[in-house]
Parts: structure tokens; sequence; C-alpha cells
């Protein structure tokens, strides 16, 4: 996309006189200055190629730049067209969200007129995001937890430590002759010194974010380490870079001369860009790190802290550099599958976590930043409580989480006394499990309650599964939601409020209630609900489970139903060839559980 319409862009920018400013050295525009010269910067993520170092160009961009929101084209080729689950997007949402977007939109909102038949007007490339879709069900439980998140991260300002040079000359220096185009796939990106020192940040979680040569130009130094437009940073990272234009080097040096930073990772840089007094430049490149530097710091393998002014120099491999700098990491992404991002608020901090990967989170964890205090919101539910925090010998701030797999939460940090109305909060509840879970049997009533191509008949069972094994064989090609009942005691021992209702595998989203009342809904993992008000007998438990449309529309292939009359590229796979579910396998749809209370009690840490 950016390397489609990056010479159109460019021109445009150009025109409404944005990027006079970064043109004035003469040299053309990079990805960088284009998303700086955007009020709302926007990049995209797909399911086989997705690199969250990618998104941060853009929301680099924005930070440095003061820009408030960055924009997400989201949802695009998720997976196969009409097997898209809200699951799936709420985790690619999550990843979006740790690479420092808060503005996402779904990319597939088609309008169909009420003539066109199912599945009507579709978008070649996108998750079906429309009323056609099963999935629009309960996409107001998706749209909840995304405005929640989207309402803190949109407000206050960035909190990233280092600012990461874009060696942008290095890249233009392999020039082949063909078309370079900076896209939203990182098959450019990876594989870099530039890339390689991206992925080594994020895998140990300093936070950071890129800088072009323009936008350091407007960097000044101050006490504090390095302030842009859109914020303060305490470092700037320098990747093993080769090419340099003299006027950014010299910049460099001038900013820790007046109390910066700066970390060359793997040595100076050893040439500079162009051929333009070429020769003449190169001396002056080498005069300069003489004069500044001394001559030691021009050898191949030097390495070592040059003190320059009020700041310094840094030269060598980051695991060592890195400390010297004093910045904190945050070390919960030493747990597989956890990503943390955190902005500034007038008291403290907001962090967003969240658990990606196959462990839960149960303990004390340690924070980057201080805080006397932290508030707990829970951005699928909407319930805040004030958590456990404490300090621990080194004086480092420490929280106590509780997060499953799939889940995600806020911490609200204060780094004065909590003020009022937070001090009205109740105390986070934190939940241990006090027995082994019981699984909820009987006779399940199952009722069709809309879809389509036909609402097959209700049934009753006493073992879940796929809906598709239903008596009725019309249950094979539908597409919708039904509707699970069960009656059930309580089981001997269980307290009426202390419980998680467990729904074991959901295919694909659930409403829950229990004796008439709303317990929400469940619609990524770990699929579970808190019990609240368990009778001590003829309790009603209601799920209606929503699938997706993939039996339905593999129904319509096999009987060779002409739904497929889009112009330009009509309608392709997730392959870009032509679009036939006929072959598909029958897709799993329902409630296939188990469906189990498990017993908890709540204590404070």
């Amino acid at each position: 996309m950016i390397e489609r319409f990056t010479p159109v862009w460019t021109g445009w920018a150009r025109k409404q006189g944005f990027l006079s400013r970064y043109e004035a050295h003469g040299a053309p525009a990079n990805l960088l200055d284009l998303y700086a010269a955007s009020d709302i910067p926007e990049t995209e993520m797909f399911a086989r190629d997705r690199d969250p170092l990618m998104a941060r160009f853009a929301s680099s961009a924005a930070h440095v730049a003061n820009r408030q929101r960055v924009a997400a084209e989201t949802g695009t080729w998720l997976s196969e067209h009409f097997t898209e689950t809200l699951g799936a997007l709420k985790d690619l949402v999550d990843e979006l969200f740790l690479s420092g977007v808060n503005h996402v939109f779904y990319h597939g909102c088609c309008y169909s007129p009420d003539e066109a038949l199912w599945p009507g007007w579709l978008f070649y490339a996108s998750t079906e995001m429309n009323p056609r879709n099963p999935i629009w069900h309960d996409v107001p439980a998706l749209n909840a937890y995304i405005a929640r998140c989207q309402s803190l991260l949109q407000s206050g300002k960035p909190d990233n430590d280092l600012l990461l040079y874009w060696p942008i000359y290095d890249f233009w220096d392999k020039y082949d002759g063909q078309v370079q185009g900076f896209t939203v796939h990182a098959n450019w990106f990876r594989n870099t010194p530039f890339g390689d020192t991206a992925r080594e940040l994020w895998k140990r979680d300093y936070a950071f974010d890129y800088i072009a040569d323009r936008q350091l130009a407007d960097a000044r130094a101050n006490r504090k380490g390095l302030q842009t437009p859109g914020g303060q940073y305490r470092a700037v990272v320098v990747p093993p870079c080769k090419n340099m234009p003299l006027e950014t080097f010299e910049h460099l040096l001038d900013l820790t001369k007046d109390g910066a930073t700066v970390i060359f990772q793997g040595g100076l840089p050893s040439d500079v860009p162009g051929l333009n007094r070429f020769e003449e430049r190169r001396k002056e490149l080498n005069r300069l790190i003489d004069r500044r530097l001394g001559e030691r710091a021009r050898e191949k393998n030097a390495a070592g802290e040059f003190p320059l002014g009020k700041g310094r120099v840094i030269v060598g491999p980051l695991e060592t550099a890195l400390p010297e700098t004093g910045i904190p990491r945050e070390s919960l992404v030493d747990h597989p599958g956890v990503g943390v991002i955190r902005r500034k608020w007038n008291g403290g901090r907001h962090y967003f976590i969240a658990n990606r990967g196959t462990e839960p989170l149960d303990g004390w964890f340690v924070l980057a930043c201080q805080a006397k205090a932290i508030a707990i919101m829970d951005p699928l539910t909407g319930q805040t409580g004030i958590g456990a925090c404490r300090r621990n010998d080194t004086g480092q701030t420490e929280v106590f989480l509780q997060l499953q797999p799939g889940e995600s939460l806020f911490l609200r940090t204060f780094e004065k006394e909590i003020p009022q109305p937070e001090t009205q909060n109740p105390t986070w509840p934190y939940r241990k499990t006090t027995g082994q879970p019981v699984e909820l049997t009987g006779a399940w009533k199952i009722e069709f309650l809309e879809g389509g191509p036909e609402i097959p008949k209700s049934y009753e069972t006493a073992r879940l599964a796929s809906w598709t094994q239903a008596p009725d064989r019309e249950a094979e090609r539908f597409a919708g939601t039904a509707r699970y009942t069960l009656t059930f005691d309580r089981p001997r021992g269980m307290d009426a409020t202390a419980a998680w209702l467990d729904l074991g595998h959901v295919c694909q989203s659930a409403r829950v209630r229990l004796n008439g009342r709303d317990l929400g809904t469940a619609f990524a993992p770990p699929f579970r609900v808190r019990i609240e008000n368990l009778q001590e007998t003829g309790n009603r438990l209601e799920i209606e489970v929503t699938s997706v449309a993939a039996n339905r529309i593999r129904d319509l292939d096999r009987r060779k139903v002409e739904w497929k009359t889009f112009r330009d590229i009509n309608f392709v796979n997730i392959n870009y060839k032509p679009f036939d579910a006929s072959d598909w396998p029958t897709t799993d749809c329902g409630l296939l559980g188990p469906v189990q209370l498990v017993p908890t009690k709540e204590f404070h840490p």
C-alpha cells in the first residue's frame, strides 16, 4: 500500500507544504517523513505477514511528531473468508495496541441492499464485518472492548525511553536499479542491522520509537535526555550503520554535548552518503570524529564510553551499552507471549498488558516505573479495582497480576497517593481455585434462533458436540445462533458467588445468562465468566452460541449456487486464487464444552 501510493502522497504532502521543512536538506522524503506529515498515521497487519515492528513505523512517527492517534486498517486477510472469528480479531487488535496503534477501523464493512441474496455484497480481501455475517451478532462485545482500550491509549502521552535511528541511507546505498518499496510487508526490513536491533529492543521490552534524520534534526537535549515535538526520550540508539549524513552525525554529537546519551551499536559510521563533494565530506566526517571523540573512536573494534560535554557517546553492543544508561526495561516480557506498552498521564502511567502466550501470569511482577498505588482495569468487562502493589528490596515497584492466556488488562499507576474519586474503588478481586472443576451434566436443550439458510429443528442431548451432528441434517449447513439451556443444582459445598463458569470449547462466541441475569459475552479465550447468583437448586443456564459462516458458504458452493457476482477482482481466496469452498470439511459449530464450574475464593496478596 505504501509502495503503491508513496509518489502520490509525497506529491500531495509537498503541495500542502507539510514536507517543506523536511526537504530543506534536499533529500527525498522517506517513509517516516510521510507518516509524520499525516494527521493520523496509518498502518496495517495481516494474518500471515504480521510484524508489530512494521506497525511501529506509524506509531513512532506519531509519537515523535506529536500526533494523538495512530490508525490501523484492521481485519485484512485475517484468515480465509467466512472463517474469521471475533477472538482472532481481538488477538490482532491486542497486537496492534502493543505496537502503538490506538485507532482501529474494520476493513470490510460492506453495505448490502435488502434485495441482495445472502451473503450480500462483499469485499474480496477482508474480514466480512457486516450484518450478513453471523459473527455480527456479538460484535458489540468486541467493540466495547476496543472502545475501552482506545479511550486510555488515546489519552495522555507516549512514554518511550529510546529513539532508534533509521539508517535509511544504508538501504538506499544498496539500490539495485529497481523500485525500492518500503511496504507494510516486512520482507525488506527483516535480517537487516536496523531490523535486528529493533527486534532485540522489542524482545527485551525497552520502550522505543524509530526516528529519521529530519525528525532527529528537531530534537533538542535537556537535563532529562532528548526532547522531540512529541515527547521526552532518554537516549538515542544508532544500529550498525555505515552511511550517515554529516549533518546528522554532527547533530548527534551536539546533543551529547548538551546532556544526551547516544549509543552507537557496533561502531561509528564510516562513510557519508551521496556523491556530491564525496571525498571532502568523508574527510570532514573523520576530522569531526578525531576532533570531538579522539582518533581511538575510529578504530575498527573501538568500544567504550566517550564523555562529551554534559553527555556521552557509548560505542559497543547493546547488552553492555544499555545497562550503562540506567534505563529500565519491562521484565514482564520475559514471560513468552506477554506484551506491554505504557503511556503517561498527569499523575502516573497507563500500562496495557496482554497475555498472548500459552501460560498464565499469577504472582508479583516488577514494573519499570515507580508507583505508590495501582488501579487495575479490565477492558473486557469494565471492572476496576485497586490492585496490590509493593516495593521490593531494590526499591522497584511490584504489582500482583493474574492473567490467563488470551486476557489483557490496564494498570493505572499513581506517582502520589490515590486522589478522589479513585479511592472509592473497591480492591481488585484476586481469586484462586479451591477445588476440582465440576462438569455440568444433564439434558441440554438446543434451539436455533437466527441464521440460515433454514432454521433447524430444536433437539435435546446429554453430550455436547458440534451442532452439525444434530438429528436435523439442516444443521450441517446452518450458520447463525443457537441457545443452549440447562437446569442444574449447585454442587454440594460450592460457594454461591465464588466460582468461574468455564465454557470449554466454544465455536465461536457465547452470550451467557444465569437465572435471568446477563453474565457477559465470551468471544475469546479463556471463555469463562464469573458466577454471581448461583441458587441452591433449579439454576437455569442459557448460553447463546454464534458460529462462523463457513458451513453455509460451503453449502452454496457444493450446490453450485452463483453468488460471486462482483466487479474488479471478483472474489478470491486468501491465496488470491479463485474462491471455492465446496471441498471444505464441515466446520464445528456451537458449544462443545465441557461446561464446568470452577470453585474459587477471593484473597488479598
